[in-house]
């Protein structure tokens, strides 16, 4: 967890829970790969009572407004945050998606097409061009097979999984391990090691 540090500008702090949040969830998100200002500005956006003009998010996060701009084309290319018409005011406004389900299959849906399906377009013409090279052994191919079929199996429950209803996607996280209660018994994968 980040160690808050006490702000000695003159600017005014956020409330210490949002300052927490915002923070934390920056550092999530860089462990996560999504870079720390992108985070924190989805994070402060989710929480904001009213849609917020980068300026504004410039000011409270004291951030550069060049790296407000280039974040917030990320987070609207995610879909996770969106433009608000203010009547009145001609500057951009941005409020973010607060449903946590939609939240989480927004980016499911987009770490899927980052990088499940490019692994897939690889995947498959690395096993296409192995098969018939003379210089591939069988042994070779076949772990291209295995690591194909995984990958497609992981595509599938993505799809699968996004396209249930929200209800639905709650009951089976809250099942965890118990749903496979449910499932036909199955012979043992066996471990090759």
């Amino acid at each position: 967890m980040t160690e808050i540090t006490e702000n000695t500008d003159n600017k005014e702090r956020l409330p210490k829970a949002v300052e927490t949040f915002v923070l934390n969830w920056g550092d999530l998100g860089s462990k996560w790969g999504v870079n720390r200002s992108v985070s924190q500005i989805h994070a402060y956006l989710y929480l904001a009572d009213t849609p917020q003009t980068a300026e504004q998010i410039a000011d409270e996060l004291h951030m550069a407004r060049s790296n407000v701009s280039n974040s917030i084309k990320e987070l609207l290319n995610w879909t996770l945050i969106y433009r608000v018409p203010i009547r009145g005011d001609r500057r951009d406004h941005f409020k973010a998606e607060t449903d946590v389900w939609e939240i989480a299959a927004r980016i499911a849906a987009g770490r899927k097409a980052r990088e499940i399906d490019p692994a897939l377009m690889t995947l498959r013409d690395s096993v296409s061009q192995a098969e018939g090279d003379p210089l591939i052994s069988k042994e070779k191919q076949e772990k291209l097979k295995a690591m194909l079929e995984f990958t497609e199996s992981v595509d599938r429950w993505y799809d699968q999984m996004l396209s249930l209803p929200k209800a639905r996607r709650a009951t089976l996280l809250k099942l965890g391990a118990k749903i496979s209660a449910y499932l036909p018994k199955s012979p043992r994968i066996k471990d090759k090691h």
